[in-house]
């Protein structure tokens, strides 16, 4: 029995591994697979290639860790102050774009360093000083 099992449950997990990665592999980047609620997982900064990367994420204060960030396919950019409010509550609407790798949301530029249709990683450069570099990975909810 040990002897069919152990064979039988290695091909099922190589299916669904493989199941997966075509999930994955199929996921084309448009505004369509774009469009949905995210919550930010990290915002990293290195101000040169060469220097330490710092945390920026760490820094927030908790109520700005949970919000949500609405990309509506219709163009609209909604940031909702969710879960734990910040004092005044920070919500508003703007508008949002993709086109190519770039990714333009209540007009600042971002370039998409990849996207798997639930985690979406994105970029800007020079945003302090000449050289710096912002990265952002939002998870789709």
């Amino acid at each position: 029995m040990k002897k069919i099992l152990l064979p039988t449950c290695m091909i099922f997990l190589a299916i669904i591994s493989c199941n997966k990665k075509e999930k994955e592999a199929n996921c084309v980047t448009s505004t369509t697979t774009l469009s949905g609620n995210y919550k930010f997982s990290s915002i990293k900064y290195k101000q040169t290639p060469t220097s330490a990367e710092v945390d920026l994420f760490a820094t927030f204060a908790a109520c700005e860790k949970d919000d949500i960030h609405n990309f509506a396919a219709n163009g609209t950019y909604s940031y909702q102050d969710a879960g734990v409010v910040c004092s005044p509550n920070g919500s508003y609407v703007s508008t949002w774009s993709y086109v190519g790798t770039t990714f333009t949301v209540d007009g600042d530029i971002a370039t998409i360093q990849s996207f798997d249709c639930k985690t979406l990683i994105a970029y800007t450069v020079n945003q302090q000083v000449a050289g710096d570099r912002v990265t952002y990975t939002l998870i789709k909810q």
